[in-house]
């Protein structure tokens, strides 16, 4: 019972320990949000005024630095060109990757980081605009700074009190708070926003139906009088094998759909089928769906009717292009246990 009790206080002080970590960077955080000042405001405005082509080149040392890359990647996955540079880097010929109309944006939580304050004079003299995230305003990174967003001074958590904790995820904060006020000034959209992830979750639940149906030459249109045998044919040559053909009038208007389902049909009723116009053996009543629309409708259209293709028409009932199945879990939109 000794040892089970022994546990028991050693767990609940270990819980009881990193709570109190977590609260001292909570209020650290709550302090240095009571500390934005103009200075803010003015970073945002700079960096708004960037010109076509220019860059924010961010760079800190050690922890800062980061720090400083997540803020670099952040800016980037906004619209706002950045990359981080190391100042160990810099000063190896590294600098010559500024221009001067780019913006420097430098961490240092005491100001006087050797390895980021050897960079000022270079970016001077390039006519950089430097703004800087550190705590003491009197520093030596401060002084040189066109804009200064000072975070102020707090113990680092820790029994120690050295390892940077409070500091890095104060700076980490201010990046947040800059790059989600330059989404608001900006107006940044969700769907620029996707455009910069196209590859993640938001980049795929905001792809349109024309971002990803097959058109041109690789979507199968005929005419309901062609013979049923040609239109076969037609639906083998399509780029891609779509495995579907929209059937369509005089005017170009789709009438309906002739699937790999439809030929199994007609195989099992009679042979003389091929001779047959396809617009007598056609489904008649065809599922669409509009190209503006999300792709995940299309989706869900698909899983709820088990069909492998739906077409896509525009307002005027023609066909544009088709999405099969298979492109849908190309681009992760159903996953293989979900397929119809």
């Amino acid at each position: 019972m000794g040892d089970a009790a022994s546990h028991r206080s050693l767990v609940a002080g270990d819980i009881e320990y990193g709570q109190s970590v977590i609260r001292e960077e909570i209020a650290a955080l709550s302090s240095v949000a009571d500390l934005l000042d103009e200075s803010f405001s003015q970073a945002v405005t700079a960096i708004l005024s960037l010109t076509p082509g220019s860059r924010i080149v961010v760079s800190g040392m050690g922890k800062a630095g980061f720090v400083a890359q997540k803020i670099s990647a952040t800016l980037s996955s906004i619209g706002f060109p950045s990359f981080f540079l190391h100042p160990a880097d810099a000063v190896h010929g590294d600098l010559g990757r500024f221009t001067k109309d780019d913006v420097a944006l430098l961490l240092s939580n005491s100001g006087e980081t050797s390895e980021v304050v050897r960079l000022l004079p270079t970016l001077k003299e390039h006519g950089s605009h430097i703004i800087s995230i550190t705590s003491i305003s009197s520093s030596t990174l401060a002084k040189h700074s066109d804009i200064v967003i000072e975070t102020g001074r707090f113990p680092e958590a820790g029994p120690l009190g050295l390892a940077p904790t409070t500091s890095t995820t104060v700076m980490m904060a201010l990046g947040d708070a800059l790059a989600m006020t330059l989404v608001k000034r900006r107006g940044f959209s969700r769907e620029e926003f996707a455009a910069f992830h196209p590859g993640g979750d938001l980049g795929r639940s905001l792809m349109l139906v024309a971002d990803i149906m097959r058109a041109g030459d690789s979507c199968c249109v005929v005419h309901e009088s062609v013979e049923t045998k040609k239109a076969l044919r037609q639906i083998t040559e399509t780029k891609g094998r779509p495995g579907a053909a929209g059937i369509v009038n005089d005017k170009g208007i789709l009438v309906g759909v002739f699937t790999d389902g439809n030929l199994r049909r007609c195989l099992e009723q009679d042979t003389e089928f091929l001779k047959r116009p396809i617009g007598e053996l056609c489904s008649r009543t065809p599922i669409t769906i509009h190209p503006d629309k999300l792709a995940q409708e299309a989706a869900r259209i698909i899983q709820e009717r088990k069909i492998d293709q739906l077409l896509v028409v525009d307002e005027q009932n023609l066909p544009v292009g088709l999405i099969d199945i298979q492109d849908l879990l190309a681009h992760g939109m159903i996953r293989p246990s979900d397929k119809a």
